[in-house]
């Protein structure tokens, strides 16, 4: 399975309660945001590449930490967790594929600080149609893709994502109501004990 296809990762039309005009929200603003989130829960649709849709469950422990458990019938599962992103495929009866957590863009928002100030980081910032819309890479190695984080104002929040690879394929996640704050297990992000638990 390709790592842009399950992980994570514009889009899809969506039904938003918008207010009739915005400005664009500055970095510093969604910096902070993105800081002050420790702990999110949220459904998720995701559009992949060759445009076969997805949804699940997402749940987010800042910082370096991320579970997306996908519906049937995809049953798929992502942990990122202690530096890795490991991809369990139901299907298969092997370990999980892993890749470093700093080599995918993902690791923009789950960094322990968010700095979107940081040159060369944001490559696009713009407003869209009542959003904002931020294009982010790793200043030391754009090669490794790129997000695209669509927030919306009054109050701030992130509704959706795009991870770009490095090929150009694009991924599309997008949010429902975030439940934010709520305590999580740290079991939900550890890839050594979910392995085990599947006799991988």
């Amino acid at each position: 399975m390709r790592l842009t296809r399950l992980l994570l990762a514009p889009a899809l039309l969506v039904a938003l309660a918008l207010p009739a005009a915005a400005e664009k929200i500055p970095l510093s603003t969604l910096s902070a945001y993105l800081n002050g989130l420790t702990t999110l829960e949220t459904d998720f649709t995701q559009i992949n590449a060759d445009g076969t849709i997805s949804t699940g469950t997402l749940s987010i422990r800042r910082p370096g930490r991320a579970r997306f458990e996908y519906a049937p019938p995809d049953k798929s599962l992502v942990i990122a967790g202690g530096g890795q992103v490991a991809i369990f495929d139901p299907k298969s009866n092997q370990p999980p594929e892993q890749y470093p957590l700093p080599r995918t863009p993902l690791s923009l928002i789950l960094a322990a600080k968010v700095d979107l100030g940081q040159a060369r980081m944001v490559v696009g910032h713009t407003e869209v149609e009542n959003t904002t819309r931020v294009r982010a890479q790793d200043p030391a190695h754009p090669e490794y893709g790129q997000i695209e984080l669509v927030f919306t104002a009054d109050p701030v929040e992130l509704r959706q994502w795009v991870i770009t690879d490095d090929a150009g394929n694009q991924t599309t996640v997008i949010l429902g109501e975030l439940k934010k704050g709520g305590a999580m297990r740290p079991s939900l992000f550890d890839i050594t004990a979910e392995t085990k638990k599947r006799g991988l």
